[in-house]
């Protein structure tokens, strides 16, 4: 049951009429949004219930050791916290790096003329898997470090770890803000309401009117590499990272504004990204729950910056690389967090230098980090590393190709053959102007919401009935685009 979808609209309409025709307080009202949250994740598959639950139960259960067990006795207090997170990483270390480890393995065994072979297994990939296990293991370590109490009622809990708006891409919701909000007595707010519906429909225009246009033209570049060398694959690459900046964005903000019309506000995940002028300032902006969950649950328990430069440098490429093999069971995914750990360490190193270079003006540093980030996706968008190395060879090399990929593709109309006409490619250009106006206006922390808020309601009423239209005007809907999907659900 996609975001984007009629099932959902239908699902939603019918959680929040009974959420707030239930008495305020109530229980029932727990029961009913924790019934209603594993409906939708099995509206996938039902056999995933079983796996939430086993993190669910594995989770509630050690916070609850926790709590019964001494301060004085760490031995037990970290046996309690190691099993808990053997089970959830083992859980998730199985369904989504099985065949990733055992393809090493094979590997390795061919290079020393070894003839066994560990069998691959059709293992389907349970959707958001990463980020409720993350969300359950970050709490078992608040419990066990004391930043947070354990929840001694199982219903409330595992309402916590499901709740539906963000189960299955974020954001990763810390315990100390998620869970405080679930004690059901939050009452029905206009004002509240009316603000998360506004974020909805931006999260829908992201998504369905820039991401999946965005998407018909990436997809079928990278499809043909061959056919569209050169600059076809740089303007690609260029748009798979308003692409898939769009799409996440758009979840989450989608997500964070369902929960805000239920009366419960979840952590912003975005913050202008594309307009910071440092990598390192572009990922204190980009995924900040999964960004913040590094940083507290791997980067400080590594040692952080407390153990002189080199060890810091190390324990910054060991984040990233692992933020990569997060992202996705393949060399790539690796290979692109490598990149953008080694950009983190290369730009502390040459930081004396770069505080010589402020004469530039700041739209210059922001397009040099946008090149630096957006040349990492390449690698991600592959998803191989063989895929991307025909990619890089056809970009840089367009010669070796059947076609041009020179610059005349944008003066021939070439650049409008790659399954956006004309007339889309128009719209496309115009959708990420209100974005960049948008990104500036959240920069400059003034707030569009607010400004449409505080118009007369005759005037507002015409204005989000046109949001509303453009939306479903110039939106990508329909199978033959996929575009249902939302990009960060496969990890």
């Amino acid at each position: 049951m996609f975001f984007n979808s009629f099932e959902f609209l239908v699902f939603f309409i019918i959680v929040i009429a009974v959420y707030f025709l239930l008495p305020t307080g109530s229980r029932w009202r727990k029961y009913w949004l924790l019934g209603a949250s594993y409906f939708f994740y099995m509206s996938w598959n039902a056999a995933y219930a079983i796996l939430i639950l086993i993190s669910t139960v594995v989770t509630y259960c050690a916070g609850l050791l926790l709590s019964r067990t001494s301060g004085e006795d760490i031995r037990k207090r970290r046996l309690i916290v190691a099993g808990s997170l053997i089970i959830n990483l083992g859980l998730l270390g199985y369904f989504k790096y099985f065949n990733f480890f055992t393809s090493g393995i094979n590997g390795m065994l061919s290079v020393f003329g070894q003839s066994m072979r560990i069998p691959s297994l059709d293992i389907l990939l349970p959707v958001g898997i990463s980020f409720y296990t993350f969300q359950a293991v970050g709490y078992t370590i608040d419990v066990y470090r004391g930043d947070t109490e354990s929840e001694r009622d199982f219903f409330k809990y595992a309402l916590f770890v499901s709740f539906f708006p963000q189960l299955v891409a974020g954001p990763i919701e810390r315990s100390r803000n998620l869970i405080r909000q679930l004690d059901m007595n939050n009452r029905f707010d206009f004002i509240s309401a009316r603000d998360g519906f506004l974020l909805m429909l931006w999260g829908y225009f992201l998504k369905v009117v820039l991401a999946d246009r965005l998407a018909i033209f990436v997809d079928t570049v990278y499809d043909s590499p061959d056919i569209y060398p050169g600059l076809y694959i740089v303007i690609a690459t260029v748009f798979f990272g308003f692409q898939i900046y769009c799409d996440f964005y758009g979840y989450s903000t989608i997500a964070i504004g369902a929960a805000q019309i239920l009366g419960i506000h979840l952590m912003d995940n975005f913050d202008a990204p594309y307009l910071a002028d440092t990598v390192s300032g572009f990922w204190r902006r980009w995924h900040i729950s999964l960004t913040s969950w590094f940083k507290d649950y791997l980067y400080i328990p590594l040692g952080g910056n407390r153990r002189g430069k080199i060890r810091k440098y190390i324990n910054i490429l060991i984040v990233f690389l692992v933020s990569g093999l997060w992202h996705g069971a393949s060399m790539a995914f690796v290979l692109w967090g490598g990149i953008n750990g080694l950009y983190q360490i290369i730009g502390e190193i040459l930081d004396p230098v770069k505080k010589k270079l402020t004469w530039l003006p700041r739209v210059i540093r922001t397009i040099i980090t946008f090149a630096l980030v957006d040349f990492a996706w390449l690698f991600f968008r592959a998803g191989d590393i063989t895929k991307a190395g025909v990619i890089l060879k056809y970009m840089l090399n367009p010669a070796s190709a059947t076609v041009s990929g020179g610059p005349v593709i944008l003066t021939d109309g070439s650049v409008f053959n790659c399954g956006l006409n004309q007339a889309n490619m128009i719209c496309l250009l115009i959708s990420l102007v209100v974005l960049l106006v948008s990104d500036i206006c959240r920069e400059r922390h003034i707030s569009i919401r607010r400004a449409i808020c505080n118009l007369r309601w005759w005037f507002r009423l015409p204005v989000l009935v046109i949001i509303v239209c453009v939306i479903l005007v110039f939106g990508i809907w329909g199978s033959a685009y996929d575009a249902a999907g939302f990009i960060y659900f496969q990890f």
